[in-house]
């Protein structure tokens, strides 16, 4: 990755395929009368800036030759959103400029994925930007995106966890125009990962050599929805294609229960994967089950859960974001290897029942068991993290609404050497801010 002017926001953004329909978006604005228009379009819009403070350090535990990954960044993330213009079919024009600025870094301690890297020397770049466009329309419930987008949905979960928020170029519909019903669809050709300033096309994850990681797709595809059955029950369905790599089918249930004083809460997901096309990367054979149940009293959460992956390969996802199975939000694995059965015990406590509205914490336990690591000849591997939060976003005063988060996980495995996911100690802070531009 070659290191940006400093100071400049790069307009690396959408390549040439977006491009044109951007211009378009523009171009029939331009046509209207600046009045008719600006009513919802100039009137509507708003705009943020989010600062980010990022400290990432890996203290590894093994013997391998690398000791640590440690860095620390200060990220700016600008959000301008318009409104629409008025009309049956509004359009309006989304602009998010990211930058990244390193703090400390040095070519032993690289990798955090907090700043892109040199692949020659293993230098971190002092700065990183790129401007990145989105048209939209809006038709009664239904809203049209088209340039750099974000999904957030089970099979593809824009990875929130480092500096930069991850981002994909594509088109993205949804609509809400069923009581209860929102309904997603989308086509996507490439994926901007969370240290990098280019469009990539899309790989499937490969720790622990899973699959083919040099194989990629054209495009992913899906179709879903989530319905909301009554305030306690919602149901979600979708369908993916990763084309010529995978396809993915999800099915999740999330429940509420009042019991006695508290309430008891259920979530069941389902991923059933299996390849596509010309399978570049591999076959794909895999079947994953969970469910965690929860129970909540007062400022109190208690969790536990359990995790099944069945079949002859591990649980794909697309590399640079989340898999929203059982194990998101882990530090130091993802828990999805072949054959794989996870248990989890999570205790979440909300200090505003003491008194202390904006601090939250949380413990959670992750191990895994029956692991199957063909690519190393390897089976009933094991692995465990324990993990600890702390976040406060302060209440009052010149600092109102500044975020603060530690996380800490302690990580072991049995894993053969040269495999992913390395005995590790991770310690994380961040701060974070978002101010109102107007």
């Amino acid at each position: 990755m070659q290191k940006l002017p400093t100071g400049a926001v790069a307009a690396t953004c959408c390549a040439s395929n977006s491009t044109p329909r951007l211009i378009g978006a523009l171009l029939m604005l331009s046509v209207l009368p600046t009045p008719l228009w600006a009513a919802g379009f100039i009137d509507d819009s708003h705009g943020t800036l989010t600062l980010r403070n990022y400290y990432l350090d890996r203290d590894y535990k093994d013997d391998g030759a690398k000791t640590a990954a440690r860095e620390w960044a200060q990220g700016f993330i600008l959000n301008l959103e318009s409104g629409y213009t008025p009309g049956p079919v509004g359009f309006g024009l989304d602009v998010r400029g990211l930058m990244g600025v390193k703090l400390d870094s040095s070519p032993d301690r690289s990798g955090t994925e907090l700043l892109p890297v040199s692949a020659s020397d293993k230098r971190a770049a002092d700065e990183y930007s790129r401007l990145a466009p989105t048209a939209k329309l809006r038709f009664a419930q239904t809203t049209v995106k088209t340039g750099d987008v974000s999904i957030f949905l089970p099979f593809a979960f824009a990875s929130p966890s480092r500096l930069l928020p991850q981002t994909f170029r594509g088109t993205t519909l949804s609509s809400k125009d069923i009581d209860g019903l929102t309904l997603n669809t989308g086509y996507i050709d490439r994926i901007n990962k969370r240290d990098s300033t280019d469009y990539q096309a899309m790989t499937v994850a490969s720790p622990n050599r899973r699959f083919n990681a040099t194989a990629t797709t054209s495009h992913l595809a899906y179709v879903g929805g989530d319905y909301q059955v009554n305030k306690d029950l919602s149901l979600r369905a979708y369908h993916s294609q990763i084309a010529d790599l995978y396809q993915q089918d999800t099915l999740a249930l999330l429940h509420n229960l009042p019991v006695g004083d508290g309430v008891l809460t259920s979530d069941l997901r389902s991923f059933f994967s299996r390849e596509d096309g010309s399978a570049k990367a591999g076959k794909v054979d895999n079947r994953n089950l969970s469910a965690l149940f929860g129970y909540r009293l007062g400022g109190h959460k208690f969790s536990l859960g359990y995790m099944h992956s069945s079949g002859d390969t591990a649980t794909p996802y697309i590399s640079g974001t989340e898999l929203m199975g059982m194990s998101e939000l882990t530090m130091s694995s993802d828990f999805l290897n072949a054959k794989e059965r996870t248990w989890q015990a999570i205790y979440d406590y909300d200090f505003a029942a003491s008194g202390v509205p904006g601090l939250k914490g949380r413990l959670r336990y992750v191990r895994g068991d029956n692991i199957e690591l063909a690519a190393f000849n390897a089976e009933d591997r094991k692995e465990r993290e324990f993990q600890m939060e702390l976040g406060y976003v302060i209440q009052s005063g010149p600092l109102k609404n500044v975020g603060l988060m530690a996380r800490k996980s302690i990580y072991r495995n049995d894993f053969p050497a040269g495999a992913a996911f390395r005995d590790e100690n991770q310690t994380r802070f961040l701060v974070l801010y978002t101010v109102a531009l107007w």
